[in-house]
């Protein structure tokens, strides 16, 4: 295996990974900011209320998302194990 093959497959991996989380980290911090300015409007400043409806939509995320994740593995994994012979020499 060359280097330049190495450095481009995790390069690749690490692009999947970030793409993959994106839309929940993107749902977790639309949430986080929402909850925050409500809870400065209302001058609630209770440090856990912010947990329950971040995990519940970033829950809702996954599973709505989770085909789209599952294909996207699926892809680099095909891909990766077509190359196999360029892994091996």
């Amino acid at each position: 295996m060359s280097a330049d093959y190495a450095i481009d497959l995790i390069r690749r991996a690490v692009m999947l990974t970030l793409v993959v989380s994106g839309p929940m980290l993107l749902t977790a911090l639309v949430v986080g900011l929402l909850v925050s300015l409500v809870q400065a409007v209302t001058q609630i400043q209770e440090q856990t209320l912010t947990f329950i409806p971040k995990i519940v939509m970033m829950a809702i995320v996954f599973v709505i998302t989770l085909p789209w994740i599952i294909t996207r593995f699926v892809e680099f994994l095909i891909g990766t194990l077509n190359n196999l012979s360029v892994l091996v020499t």
